[in-house]
């Protein structure tokens, strides 16, 4: 058994760690707040943005349709992987970086693959590759539209220059604090929509269909990459808030325990000495 000093700087040691992860869940749960509300009020009009140019999109033909929805074959991939700037979030990083190396390895093995890090934990894991063609983690330091736009705007003309046929994102979706879904979603070439419920509707465009979908789509697209990266964000800080939380209650646990060896110690200790102060006390008497 351990002597007292060494389970005493134990319970420092283990406090002092508790009080850091239970400050580290508060500040993410107070950063959750917010992030969770702005993820919140973006999806409904991202998404009914993203379904009006599919549908209008898929009504183009010939040389009407927009050169981000050129269809090519698929030599050259680049994956845009979304992950933090910092760890202790659990496996929020991990799972992405999982990910993207199946569909490496698996959906994309006969093609050219490179990498986008949006996020230091994704660079640090491809950056060995030497595919990583540009790490732009500083947006999470002021995550707005304008800084999210400039990357889209790189990314749309990448493909349309033909440097990449397809490009993906992959990220963390946000659904509660606990989880976290990885997504892959295709960024371009455009997704043509599914049926043509809509595609039929009569509509009467002003100005023409043609310089709506050239208007839309690049707002389109910078609204889908600025939707991706602030779910990913608020995933970021409901994975570190459970972690912490966690880490804080497994923290608690030991330090009970290292406690109550503690006291143990200390009685044996005691009831030694007095065993011994008794039997030197009857060798005097004897």
């Amino acid at each position: 058994m351990a002597n007292l000093k060494e389970i005493r700087n134990r319970i420092s040691s283990v406090s002092s760690t508790m009080q850091i992860t239970s400050a580290m869940k508060m500040v993410s749960a107070a950063k959750l707040k917010k992030a969770q509300d702005a993820i919140t009020a973006m999806r409904p009009y991202s998404d009914k943005l993203t379904e009006l140019l599919q549908s209008l999109s898929s009504t183009l033909e010939g040389d009407s349709a927009s050169a981000y929805a050129e269809q090519r074959e698929v030599k050259k991939v680049l994956l845009v992987v979304i992950t933090s700037n910092r760890g202790l979030a659990g496996a929020f990083n991990s799972n992405i970086i999982k990910s993207v190396i199946s569909l490496t390895k698996t959906t994309y093995a006969n093609q050219e693959v490179s990498y986008l890090a949006i996020g230091k934990k994704g660079n640090d894991a491809f950056k060995k590759s030497n595919k990583v063609i540009a790490n732009r983690s500083e947006v999470f330091d002021d995550l707005t539209f304008d800084n999210v736009a400039e990357i889209a705007e790189m990314i749309m003309e990448k493909f349309v220059a033909g440097d990449f046929d397809k490009i993906e994102v992959i990220y963390n979706k946000f659904k509660n604090a606990a989880t976290q879904i990885v997504m892959n979603e295709q960024f371009l070439p455009i997704v043509p929509m599914e049926g043509e419920a809509n595609a039929n509707t009569d509509y009467t465009f002003e100005p023409s269909q043609v310089e709506i979908v050239d208007q839309l789509i690049p707002k389109s697209l910078k609204t889908q990459l600025y939707k991706s990266i602030r779910d990913s964000f608020a995933s970021e800080h409901g994975a570190r808030m459970t972690a912490m939380h966690k880490a804080t209650d497994n923290a608690t646990e030991l330090r009970d325990q290292l406690k109550l060896t503690y006291n143990k110690a200390r009685q044996a200790a005691i009831t030694n000495e007095i065993l011994e102060i008794v039997g030197g006390a009857e060798a005097l008497n004897n």
